[in-house]
Protein backbone atom coordinates (compact mmCIF):
# COMPACT_ATOMS: atom_id res chain seq x y z
CA UNK A 1 0.00 0.00 0.00
CA UNK A 2 1.13 3.35 -0.70
CA UNK A 3 2.71 5.97 1.88
CA UNK A 4 1.82 9.06 0.00
CA UNK A 5 0.53 11.62 2.77
CA UNK A 6 -3.20 11.73 2.22
CA UNK A 7 -5.22 14.88 1.47
CA UNK A 8 -7.72 16.78 3.64
CA UNK A 9 -11.47 16.79 3.05
CA UNK A 10 -12.40 20.34 5.03
CA UNK A 11 -15.89 19.54 5.05
CA UNK A 12 -18.56 16.48 5.42
CA UNK A 13 -20.94 17.84 2.84
CA UNK A 14 -19.12 17.33 0.06
CA UNK A 15 -19.01 13.28 0.48
CA UNK A 16 -22.47 13.47 2.28
CA UNK A 17 -24.85 13.02 -0.75
CA UNK A 18 -23.27 9.64 -1.50
CA UNK A 19 -24.35 8.20 1.60
CA UNK A 20 -27.57 6.90 2.92
CA UNK A 21 -26.52 6.06 6.37
CA UNK A 22 -23.73 6.86 8.24
CA UNK A 23 -22.39 4.80 11.62
CA UNK A 24 -20.44 7.38 13.46
CA UNK A 25 -18.66 7.01 16.49
CA UNK A 26 -19.19 8.95 19.40
CA UNK A 27 -15.72 9.46 21.45
CA UNK A 28 -13.68 11.63 19.28
CA UNK A 29 -15.95 12.21 17.20
CA UNK A 30 -19.14 13.67 19.21
CA UNK A 31 -17.07 14.55 22.19
CA UNK A 32 -14.13 14.01 24.14
CA UNK A 33 -15.30 13.13 26.85
CA UNK A 34 -16.10 16.03 28.65
CA UNK A 35 -17.65 18.44 26.00
CA UNK A 36 -19.60 17.93 22.95
CA UNK A 37 -18.22 19.37 19.64
CA UNK A 38 -21.08 21.89 18.05
CA UNK A 39 -19.45 21.84 14.67
CA UNK A 40 -19.83 17.88 14.33
CA UNK A 41 -23.41 17.91 16.17
CA UNK A 42 -24.23 20.66 13.29
CA UNK A 43 -22.37 18.08 10.85
CA UNK A 44 -24.94 15.10 11.53
CA UNK A 45 -27.68 16.85 11.91
CA UNK A 46 -28.20 18.43 8.45
CA UNK A 47 -27.20 15.48 7.38
CA UNK A 48 -30.30 13.72 8.74
CA UNK A 49 -32.27 17.03 7.79
CA UNK A 50 -31.11 16.09 4.20
CA UNK A 51 -32.81 12.41 4.41
CA UNK A 52 -29.60 10.92 5.89
CA UNK A 53 -29.72 8.13 8.79
CA UNK A 54 -27.78 7.97 11.52
CA UNK A 55 -26.70 5.70 14.03
CA UNK A 56 -24.07 6.22 16.38
CA UNK A 57 -21.93 2.99 17.14
CA UNK A 58 -20.37 3.43 20.49
CA UNK A 59 -17.98 0.60 22.37
CA UNK A 60 -19.16 2.11 25.42
CA UNK A 61 -19.73 -0.83 27.60
CA UNK A 62 -23.62 0.64 28.43
CA UNK A 63 -26.85 0.32 26.88
CA UNK A 64 -27.54 3.04 24.56
CA UNK A 65 -30.07 4.33 26.69
CA UNK A 66 -27.53 5.15 28.94
CA UNK A 67 -24.99 6.24 26.30
CA UNK A 68 -27.87 8.92 25.38
CA UNK A 69 -28.47 10.32 28.60
CA UNK A 70 -24.90 10.66 28.96
CA UNK A 71 -25.26 12.92 25.46
CA UNK A 72 -27.72 14.63 26.86
CA UNK A 73 -25.33 15.82 29.71
CA UNK A 74 -22.60 16.65 26.89
CA UNK A 75 -24.97 18.72 25.50
CA UNK A 76 -25.25 16.22 22.05
CA UNK A 77 -28.32 17.29 21.10
CA UNK A 78 -30.79 14.51 19.82
CA UNK A 79 -31.21 16.10 16.14
CA UNK A 80 -27.57 14.84 15.30
CA UNK A 81 -28.68 11.11 15.39
CA UNK A 82 -31.38 8.44 15.02
CA UNK A 83 -30.08 5.34 17.23
CA UNK A 84 -27.33 4.38 19.00
CA UNK A 85 -25.80 0.55 19.13
CA UNK A 86 -23.39 -0.08 21.61
CA UNK A 87 -20.87 -2.81 22.74
CA UNK A 88 -23.47 -2.47 26.14
CA UNK A 89 -25.90 -3.96 24.15
CA UNK A 90 -24.17 -6.29 22.31
CA UNK A 91 -22.85 -7.64 25.79
CA UNK A 92 -26.15 -8.00 27.06
CA UNK A 93 -27.06 -9.95 23.90
CA UNK A 94 -24.49 -12.71 24.84
CA UNK A 95 -25.24 -12.29 28.67
CA UNK A 96 -28.83 -13.35 28.17
CA UNK A 97 -27.53 -16.53 26.19
CA UNK A 98 -25.87 -17.42 29.70
CA UNK A 99 -29.17 -16.87 32.01
CA UNK A 100 -28.36 -17.95 35.40
CA UNK A 101 -25.06 -18.46 35.42
CA UNK A 102 -22.99 -16.54 37.91
CA UNK A 103 -20.06 -14.36 36.59
CA UNK A 104 -17.22 -12.16 37.93
CA UNK A 105 -17.09 -8.52 36.54
CA UNK A 106 -14.10 -6.52 36.28
CA UNK A 107 -15.18 -3.11 35.29
CA UNK A 108 -16.27 0.44 37.84
CA UNK A 109 -19.75 0.53 39.19
CA UNK A 110 -20.63 2.84 37.21
CA UNK A 111 -21.15 0.15 34.49
CA UNK A 112 -23.34 -1.83 36.74
CA UNK A 113 -26.15 -0.66 34.47
CA UNK A 114 -25.37 -3.46 32.02
CA UNK A 115 -26.75 -6.18 34.17
CA UNK A 116 -30.29 -4.20 34.57
CA UNK A 117 -32.78 -7.07 34.24
CA UNK A 118 -30.45 -9.98 33.55
CA UNK A 119 -30.11 -13.16 35.02
CA UNK A 120 -26.47 -13.11 35.89
CA UNK A 121 -25.80 -13.34 39.44
CA UNK A 122 -22.68 -11.95 40.12
CA UNK A 123 -19.61 -14.13 41.85
CA UNK A 124 -15.89 -14.32 43.10
CA UNK A 125 -13.37 -15.63 40.80
CA UNK A 126 -13.48 -19.07 42.11
CA UNK A 127 -17.40 -19.67 41.94
CA UNK A 128 -18.44 -17.40 38.11
CA UNK A 129 -18.64 -19.55 34.54
CA UNK A 130 -17.33 -16.23 33.43
CA UNK A 131 -15.84 -12.79 33.18
CA UNK A 132 -17.76 -9.38 32.07
CA UNK A 133 -14.64 -6.61 31.45
CA UNK A 134 -15.84 -3.21 31.21
CA UNK A 135 -12.53 -1.55 32.12
CA UNK A 136 -10.08 -0.71 34.59
CA UNK A 137 -11.87 0.30 38.30
CA UNK A 138 -10.04 3.62 38.25
CA UNK A 139 -9.37 4.26 34.90
CA UNK A 140 -7.67 7.34 36.60
CA UNK A 141 -4.35 5.73 37.88
CA UNK A 142 -4.87 1.65 37.11
CA UNK A 143 -3.16 0.42 33.62
CA UNK A 144 -3.26 -3.28 32.40
CA UNK A 145 -0.94 -4.67 34.29
CA UNK A 146 -2.24 -3.89 37.54
CA UNK A 147 -4.61 -6.52 36.59
CA UNK A 148 -2.15 -9.32 35.77
CA UNK A 149 -2.36 -10.96 38.98
CA UNK A 150 -6.12 -11.29 38.60
CA UNK A 151 -6.37 -12.50 35.06
CA UNK A 152 -3.66 -15.08 36.24
CA UNK A 153 -6.49 -16.68 38.51
CA UNK A 154 -8.90 -16.18 35.45
CA UNK A 155 -7.12 -18.31 32.94
CA UNK A 156 -5.88 -20.87 36.09
CA UNK A 157 -9.97 -21.58 35.88
CA UNK A 158 -10.24 -21.04 31.83
CA UNK A 159 -12.71 -18.31 32.74
CA UNK A 160 -14.10 -17.27 28.94
CA UNK A 161 -14.50 -13.26 29.31
CA UNK A 162 -16.42 -11.07 27.23
CA UNK A 163 -14.99 -7.73 26.55
CA UNK A 164 -17.75 -4.92 27.38
CA UNK A 165 -15.18 -1.98 25.24
CA UNK A 166 -12.89 -3.22 22.95
CA UNK A 167 -11.23 0.09 22.86
CA UNK A 168 -7.82 -0.24 24.47
CA UNK A 169 -7.72 3.64 25.32
CA UNK A 170 -9.92 6.70 24.99
CA UNK A 171 -9.68 10.53 25.54
CA UNK A 172 -10.72 12.29 28.28
CA UNK A 173 -10.01 15.93 27.88
CA UNK A 174 -6.61 15.87 26.51
CA UNK A 175 -5.84 12.54 28.03
CA UNK A 176 -6.18 9.28 27.42
CA UNK A 177 -7.29 6.77 30.04
CA UNK A 178 -6.94 2.65 29.43
CA UNK A 179 -10.26 0.92 28.84
CA UNK A 180 -11.69 -2.96 28.65
CA UNK A 181 -9.90 -3.96 25.38
CA UNK A 182 -6.71 -3.51 26.88
CA UNK A 183 -7.02 -5.78 29.85
CA UNK A 184 -8.82 -8.74 27.29
CA UNK A 185 -5.65 -8.16 25.39
CA UNK A 186 -3.52 -8.69 28.36
CA UNK A 187 -5.62 -11.65 28.82
CA UNK A 188 -5.83 -12.74 25.83
CA UNK A 189 -1.99 -13.21 25.64
CA UNK A 190 -2.19 -14.77 28.57
CA UNK A 191 -3.92 -17.43 26.54
CA UNK A 192 -7.34 -16.62 27.67
CA UNK A 193 -10.58 -16.79 25.54
CA UNK A 194 -11.83 -13.16 25.10
CA UNK A 195 -15.15 -11.95 23.11
CA UNK A 196 -14.60 -8.83 22.08
CA UNK A 197 -18.50 -6.49 21.92
CA UNK A 198 -17.52 -3.72 19.85
CA UNK A 199 -15.73 -2.22 17.11
CA UNK A 200 -13.91 -3.73 15.16
CA UNK A 201 -16.06 -6.70 15.55
CA UNK A 202 -19.43 -7.98 13.32
CA UNK A 203 -21.78 -8.17 15.93
CA UNK A 204 -22.28 -4.38 17.25
CA UNK A 205 -22.14 -3.32 13.13
CA UNK A 206 -24.59 -6.02 12.30
CA UNK A 207 -26.92 -4.65 15.11
CA UNK A 208 -26.44 -0.80 13.65
CA UNK A 209 -27.04 -1.36 9.99
CA UNK A 210 -30.64 -3.33 11.47
CA UNK A 211 -31.58 -0.78 13.37
CA UNK A 212 -30.68 1.41 10.03
CA UNK A 213 -32.98 -0.92 8.03
CA UNK A 214 -35.72 -0.82 10.59
CA UNK A 215 -35.62 3.10 10.29
CA UNK A 216 -35.58 3.34 6.45
CA UNK A 217 -37.54 0.36 5.87
CA UNK A 218 -34.86 -1.37 4.26
CA UNK A 219 -31.57 -2.70 3.78
CA UNK A 220 -29.35 0.22 2.90
CA UNK A 221 -26.25 -1.41 0.33
CA UNK A 222 -22.89 -1.14 2.00
CA UNK A 223 -22.08 1.46 -0.60
CA UNK A 224 -24.19 3.73 0.23
CA UNK A 225 -22.97 3.43 4.04
CA UNK A 226 -20.56 5.92 5.29
CA UNK A 227 -18.37 4.83 9.03
CA UNK A 228 -16.96 8.08 10.27
CA UNK A 229 -14.46 7.56 13.11
CA UNK A 230 -10.90 8.16 14.71
CA UNK A 231 -9.16 5.48 15.82
CA UNK A 232 -7.01 2.97 13.01
CA UNK A 233 -7.63 0.30 14.97
CA UNK A 234 -11.49 -0.09 15.61
CA UNK A 235 -13.18 2.66 13.54
CA UNK A 236 -10.94 2.42 10.34
CA UNK A 237 -10.25 -1.87 10.75
CA UNK A 238 -14.19 -2.79 11.67
CA UNK A 239 -15.73 -0.38 8.28
CA UNK A 240 -12.85 -1.71 6.08
CA UNK A 241 -14.03 -6.05 7.13
CA UNK A 242 -17.34 -5.10 6.59
CA UNK A 243 -16.73 -3.34 3.18
CA UNK A 244 -17.52 0.26 4.13
CA UNK A 245 -15.90 3.81 3.21
CA UNK A 246 -14.72 5.34 5.74
CA UNK A 247 -13.83 8.93 7.02
CA UNK A 248 -11.24 9.45 9.05
CA UNK A 249 -10.97 11.79 11.67
CA UNK A 250 -7.47 13.34 12.68
CA UNK A 251 -8.18 15.53 15.86
CA UNK A 252 -9.53 12.17 18.29
CA UNK A 253 -7.67 9.40 19.77
CA UNK A 254 -4.72 9.52 17.97
CA UNK A 255 -4.09 13.65 17.62
CA UNK A 256 -1.16 13.40 20.09
CA UNK A 257 0.57 11.43 17.86
CA UNK A 258 0.22 13.66 14.92
CA UNK A 259 1.36 16.49 16.40
CA UNK A 260 -1.73 17.73 17.69
CA UNK A 261 -5.30 18.25 16.16
CA UNK A 262 -5.12 21.46 14.04
CA UNK A 263 -1.81 20.45 11.74
CA UNK A 264 -1.82 16.52 11.94
CA UNK A 265 1.69 15.30 10.29
CA UNK A 266 0.22 13.77 7.39
CA UNK A 267 3.23 11.80 6.45
CA UNK A 268 2.95 10.18 9.79
CA UNK A 269 -0.72 9.22 9.29
CA UNK A 270 0.13 7.74 5.54
CA UNK A 271 2.51 5.48 7.62
CA UNK A 272 -0.27 4.48 10.05
CA UNK A 273 -3.01 3.54 7.09
CA UNK A 274 0.18 1.59 5.50
CA UNK A 275 0.97 -0.39 8.14
CA UNK A 276 -2.69 -1.09 8.92
CA UNK A 277 -2.73 -2.01 5.44
CA UNK A 278 -6.17 -0.19 5.30
CA UNK A 279 -7.06 3.65 3.77
CA UNK A 280 -10.00 5.77 4.43
CA UNK A 281 -12.50 7.29 1.87
CA UNK A 282 -11.34 10.85 2.73
CA UNK A 283 -9.69 12.15 6.24
CA UNK A 284 -10.65 15.44 7.51
CA UNK A 285 -9.46 17.01 11.17
CA UNK A 286 -12.61 17.20 12.61
CA UNK A 287 -15.95 16.41 11.45
CA UNK A 288 -17.78 19.95 10.08
CA UNK A 289 -20.46 20.12 7.71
Amino acid sequence: MTSLPPSLTHRFSTLASAYDVVLSDVWGVVHNGLAAWPDACEALARYRAQGGTVVLISNAPRPGDGVTRHLDRLRVPRTAYDAIVTSGDVTRAVMAKRAGEPMFHVGPERDLGIFAGLDAPQAPIEEAAYVVCTGPVNDEVETPDDYRDLLGRMRARSLFMICGNPDLVVERGDRLVYCAGAIADLYRDMGGEVLYAGKPYRPIYDQALAKAAALRGGATPHARVLAIGDSVRTDLTGAADLGIDVLFVTSGIHAEELGGRDDPDLATLARMFAEAKLAPKAVTRRLVW
